[in-house]
């Protein structure tokens, strides 16, 4: 059985047609129309038009860069999209004849990697996905955790920075404003406006050598070259992301973090920092288990793989059931005795 996953950036909309391992079978990918919420309606409609001319599909699942009710309906809102209160299933189902599921972006991306990626054998497994932002979630024990409104894994916006710098979610100093893709190019910009001598090889992997034009890659790209700044960029993101990741042990004892989105085709540049800060700032460092952590499998394609499975394991199991692999233990049915078996028993105690 095949299945359409289409994951929605705040920069790209990414589709694929996904087979029951996990394969990617073929892919395409548009820019995000983000200002405009019927526009990114239509590049949802015309990848998946394109890619069910192809295959025979049986379901469609989107993943939304922003808050999906329980429901799976709605998206309440979106900090990097126009979409505040989107009734984006509804629309979609006027417009797509498929079977279809809305769910965030991130737990589409961390369902990818339990079920076929890094996160395998995780019991409490978090992902986190640095992107434009960051997103997140959370699986346990084979499933994913939504929270009561359907909005919990939002460890973007926890504050690391009070009063540092505004968020496009309303508040300031959210984590993802100092280890995501938006504040690796923030600072990158900063840093070649200061015209320091050893960042002037970052702009030769920028378009027209203008630092208007530079973008997270551009960054990665330069670091992978060996620019000291831009490795030092990096190593900075790496930090903030560690130093989060400890506030999330301290609260949920993960026995994995899964880092993923596009900022993580760093590697080891920056995941190694990022292990670093984690061990120097856990609580309790030294007298318990430490997470670990890992760069997710499937880096860009986690959250089209991951809402192509979702959709697919919709059609299979009813609405609302939750989607666990683990076996359940089933406890012995304890045995009800009426109140006249009670009360014989206790005066045969007695006596």
């Amino acid at each position: 059985m095949l299945s359409i996953g289409v994951d929605i950036g705040g920069t790209k909309v990414a589709a694929g047609v996904v087979d029951l391992e996990g394969r990617v079978l073929r892919r395409l990918t548009r820019a995000t129309p983000s200002k405009d919420a019927r526009a990114v309606e239509d590049a949802i409609c015309d990848v998946v038009a394109e890619l069910g001319s192809s295959h025979q599909v049986a379901a469609v699942g989107i993943g939304a860069a922003g808050w999906v009710d329980n429901d799976q309906a709605l998206v309440r809102f979106s900090p990097h999209l126009a979409w505040r209160n989107e009734p984006l299933k509804q629309r979609l189902q006027q417009r797509i004849t498929l079977p279809t599921i809305v769910d965030n972006d991130a737990n589409a991306a961390a369902w990818a990697e339990f079920r076929f990626g890094a996160g395998r054998d995780a019991r409490v497994m978090v992902m986190v996905t640095l992107g434009t932002g960051i997103g997140g979630a959370l699986v346990i024990n084979g499933s994913l955790f939504r929270g009561r409104y359907g909005m919990a894994g939002e460890f973007g916006h926890m504050t690391v920075v009070p009063d540092g710098h505004w968020c496009p979610c309303g508040n300031r100093g959210c984590w993802e404003q100092y280890a995501s893709g938006n504040g690796l190019v923030r600072d990158a910009i900063a840093v070649l406006e200061t015209e320091v001598p050893q960042a002037e090889g970052l702009l030769d992997h920028v378009l027209d050598r203008n630092p208007h034009n530079l973008r997270g890659p551009d960054v990665t790209a330069a670091a992978m070259a060996g620019n000291p700044v831009a490795i030092e960029l990096i190593g900075d993101v790496g930090t903030w992301l560690g130093r989060g990741l400890a506030n999330l042990a301290a609260a949920l004892d993960p026995d994995l973090f899964v880092i993923g989105g596009g900022v993580s085709s760093a590697g080891e540049m920056l995941v190694e920092p990022a292990r670093a800060a984690f061990s120097r700032t856990l609580t309790g460092r030294g007298f318990r288990p430490e997470a670990h952590i890992a760069l997710a499998r499937f880096r860009n394609d986690a959250g089209l793989i991951g809402a192509a499975d979702l959709a697919r394991v919709s059609i299979i199991e009813p609405p609302g059931s939750q989607r666990g692999f683990w076996p359940r233990r089933r406890r012995p049915r304890r045995q009800r005795r009426t109140l006249r078996e009670l009360v014989g028993a206790t005066t045969s105690m007695r006596s």
